[in-house]
Order: structure tokens, then sequence, then C-alpha cells
């Protein structure tokens, strides 16, 4: 047979990207896709755009949406209002625009292929660096449980008027996690319109926040569009830096490549797979844009009511409207420091209980959601990159328990501002992670016709991490600890190494062959294209 090189690279695409049958001795698991949503059929050749295929492949982006929406991406707005006013939003704006450029590309990962980036990373990576790069993700994938622990702890805690004390809304969250994740028994649909429920809970609560405090629409609108932040230091800077951290999660890419195969799509028909490209970044875009609203909601409440406040006059009031919680603030003029919980307070200090209480249900929802799309990552991850399947309860119980045992001892015998100083920490911890998903991704869907596109998300992802980069290197030079030091440079050198090794067998991938000086780097075409290639026989 006389067969081309092209033919012979679409072979190896369709033969190393087609996901491998389960062995004879696997028993199956329950997990998220045990049900498939059809997609009801349309003339394709007359309908350009359908609502009802639009709401068929409505889900999956609304999950991921709520990743951007976890406390800690609450308590970053929260500070970014308090601690700039309104002269960030355009970096959540830009920040927002980017996630949504790396989530097409995960959706796209998974629709192409038929499987989601840890299964790609675990058929072309090596064992030891395959394992490298699942404990870094799953090292992500806890730090964000952390958040998630301490901002639903702080939520029941505020809602019980302390009589629910932090250690115990930890514990308390194990047990509504297991009772959530069994509303999946109910059908896929119905999980997807739950955690739709939690999105529409948050939207309501910070809406209110916000029609309470009334921002100046004009300063909104302003600092959204206007990227310029006039009288900026470095205090600025680096909460500048925090929010385009908080807002790329790198379990999230894993997340989204890995929900898009919950639609029933069949691969092998080019207009399918790119109908489902179309819809599910319509479906992203929406998702992402009420999540950015959302988030706009908290930093213009706080931008508006607390920016320059200083601790005394926050202080004063709290003492006037009898807060049990005035001693939080020194009686000093330092300027107002706030966090998820400090942030409720203040909130019902100046604008009433019901403020204070609103504040905490949305806090509580944000919590509870980003716990059960980050258990789904924690399955997917493992699944992937292991090839080992675990129920839902083994993997919650796994992941929960480690992410409340460091949590519970700061509940216990610290305070909480203690508690929720380690959102600091943990924010650091998910931005050094960044590398490990957004260099995989690139890697296997670079436009196999676009230079300008290889080029352009190659600097995106440089960008993304560089600054991320930076706020680990702020955040470590604060520490003032020749130990910490030391071990830090140890660390890095290590990490630097991993991170290096990636790029060179992503730049291999991307066609600079000299850099593979062994040939031992087989990698087919990318795959980000709109439907599979055919192969002519």
């Amino acid at each position: 047979t006389n067969i081309n090189h092209e033919q012979l690279c679409l072979y190896e695409l369709r033969t190393l990207y087609s996901p491998a049958s389960p062995g004879p001795q696997q028993e199956p698991i329950s997990t998220y896709f045990e049900e498939k949503v059809p997609i009801p059929e349309d003339d394709m050749t007359k309908v350009l755009f359908s609502f009802r295929k639009l709401w068929a492949f409505t889900g999956p982006g609304f999950l991921m949406s709520i990743a951007y929406l976890d406390p800690g991406n609450i308590e970053s707005d929260l500070q970014s209002g308090a601690r700039a006013g309104f002269k960030l939003l355009w970096v959540l704006l830009g920040a927002t625009i980017i996630g949504l450029l790396l989530q097409r590309l995960a959706a796209r990962l998974g629709v192409v292929t038929g499987m989601h980036l840890a299964e790609v990373c675990n058929r072309h990576y090596p064992t030891v660096p395959r394992i490298i790069l699942w404990l870094m993700v799953e090292l992500a994938i806890i730090g964000s449980d952390m958040q998630e622990v301490i901002g639903c702890a702080i939520a029941l805690n505020l809602l019980s008027v302390g009589r629910i004390p932090l250690w115990a809304g930890v514990l308390i969250t194990i047990i509504d996690t297991f009772v959530f994740l069994f509303l999946d028994k109910y059908g896929l649909r119905k999980l997807e319109a739950f955690f739709g429920f939690l999105i529409t809970i948050m939207a309501l609560s910070f809406g209110y926040e916000y029609v309470r405090v009334a921002p100046d629409q004009a300063e909104v609108l302003k600092g959204m569009f206007l990227p310029y932040c006039s009288g900026c230091g470095p205090t600025q800077l680096e909460q500048a830096v925090g929010i385009v951290g908080a807002v790329i999660m790198p379990h999230n890419i894993y997340l989204h490549s890995a929900l898009v195969k919950s639609r029933d799509i069949n691969r092998a028909n080019k207009k399918e797979v790119k109908e489902a490209n179309k819809y599910y970044f319509i479906e992203s875009s929406i998702a992402l844009f009420i999540s950015f609203l959302i988030n706009v909601f908290v930093v213009a409440v706080f931008a508006e009511a607390f920016y320059g406040k200083t601790n005394m006059e926050v202080s004063l009031q709290c003492n006037e409207t009898g807060s049990a919680h005035s001693k939080l603030f020194p009686a000093n003029n330092e300027t107002l420091e706030v966090d998820i919980y400090k942030g409720g307070v203040v909130l019902g200090c100046f604008f009433g209980p019901a403020a204070l209480y609103i504040w905490a249900i949305g806090i509580l929802a944000a919590g509870q959601s980003s716990t059960m799309t980050g258990t789904y990552s924690g399955q997917f991850v493992m699944e992937g990159f292991l090839n080992l399947r675990w129920s839902r309860f083994a993997r919650v119980l796994l992941t929960r328990s480690i992410a409340i045992f460091p949590t519970l001892l700061v509940a216990v015998f610290q305070d909480v501002q203690h508690l929720t100083g380690m959102n600091d920490f943990l924010n650091v911890l998910q931005s050094m992670q960044l590398p490990f998903a957004l260099i995989p991704i690139l890697t296997f869907t670079t436009l196999a016709d676009s230079g300008v596109c290889t080029i352009g998300g190659g600097l995106l992802i440089l960008v993304v991490c560089a600054i991320n980069m930076y706020f680990v290197v702020v955040y470590v030079t604060a520490l003032n600890s020749t130990v910490l030091y030391v071990f830090s440079a140890l660390l890095s050198i290590a990490y630097l190494s991993f991170v290096c090794y990636l790029v060179w067998r992503c730049l291999i991938a991307l066609g600079v062959s000299r850099l593979d000086f062994r040939g031992s780097v087989q990698y087919p075409p990318a795959v980000l294209m709109d439907e599979q290639p055919e192969f002519d026989s």
C-alpha cells in the first residue's frame, strides 16, 4: 500500500487518541458519564443556530464556571475592591477572557479526541513525569478544597452568630458534601440544574449587596474598560497578580475537558463535532459572563463602601451598631484589611444584619458548589493519570480528609484570622501548579495549520505563568526566614527543571524537532480542529 506522510500522521492521531477499552476484569463504576445527554436533531444545512441544541449542550460550562466563584475568588475580589477601589476591574475582565480562551482549548480537546486532558497526558508522558504531573495537579485540587472548607466553615459561623464554632463548621462540610454528591443518582441534568441553582443563589446574594450599596456606575464602567491604575503601588500590583492567580485555576482545565464528554456526540461525524465545539463555546461564554458579573458585584461593593476606610472608622461604626465583632478591628488609622469573614462583619456594621446574613449565604453556596466540582476534578485526574477508578465516596473521603486535617488544626488551635490567612498560602500553591495544566493543554491542542495561533497561545500561557510566578516570589520574599529562603531555592530548582522538561516536550510537539536529540519523543499532529481527520484508505 502506498501511504504518504500526512496519511500516516492522521492514522497515528486516530490510534493514539482513541480511548482504550477497559479490560474484561474491570468492574463498572459510578461516574459522571453514566448518562449521556442526547442532542436533538435539526437540519444543519438550514439552521445556523438552535436554542434547543444550545440547551442540550448547557451544563458543563456552568459547572466549570463555579471555579471562578469559589471562596478564594470571592476573597480576592473583596480585597481588590478594598485595596484598589474600582481600578483593577479591567484586570478581572482580562483574566476572565484569558480563562475563556483556555477553557475553549480544554473543551475542544475533549470533544475532538473523546478523551480528557489527564487521559491524553497518560498516553504521551513517560511514567515518572506522569506521576509528578499527577501529584502537582492533586496538590492544586487539595489546595482548592481547603479554601472551600474554610469558606463553608466561616459562612456557617456567621449564619449561626458564632454558635457553630469554626472547627465544627469544618467537620460539617464532610457530611454535607457526601449528601450532595448523591444527587447525581437522580440524573445528570438534575445535577447540573442543582449547580445552576447554587449559582443563582450566589447571583442573588451578591447582587443584593450590590443594589444595597449602590456603587457609582460610571466608576464601575471606567474601572472595567480603562486599563490604567492611577496612584497604584506595590500593594495594588500584588493584588492584580492575585486576581489572575485566583481566576485561572489549573484543575479546572482538566475538569472542563472531561465534562464535555457527557453529551452524545458522534465523533466520526465532522459536522457534529464542529457543531459541538460551537455550542460549547457559546455556553462557556454565557457561563463565564455570569460568573464575571458576580465577581464584579463583590469588587464594586467593597470598592464603593470600604476603599480608603481605616480600622478606626470601621471599629467606631461597629460599636455604634452594637456588633459583637468590633474587636476584630484595632483602634488605629491603618487601612482596613478584609477577608471573607471580616467582609461579612463590616457589611453587617454598615448596612445592617441582613447584609451580613445574605453575604454568608452567598459564601456558603460558593463553597458547596466548588467542593462538588473539585471532587469530580479529582476523580477525572486520578482515573486519567493512573488509570485508577475509585468511587466518588472513596475519592471524597481521601481529598476531603487531606484538606480538612490542616484546616481543622488551625480552626481548633488558632482564630479566624489565621484560618482566612491560609488563603494567601493556598493561592500561591495553586499559582505554582498552573504550568502543569497550561503547558500540557498547549502541547496537545495547538492549531496545526496556524503559526500565529501557536505563537499567540504560547505567549498567552507564558504571560499567565510569569504573572503567577511573580505572585509566588512576592509571597516567599515576605516570609523573612533564611531557612525558608534556602528551602524555597532548592524547591525552585526542582520545580523549574520539571517545567523546562514539559516545555521541551511541548516545543517538540509544536514541530521543533531539532530539540529531540535522540528521536525518542513521538507525537501525533496537534488535535485542536473542528473535526477528526479522516484517513483516506
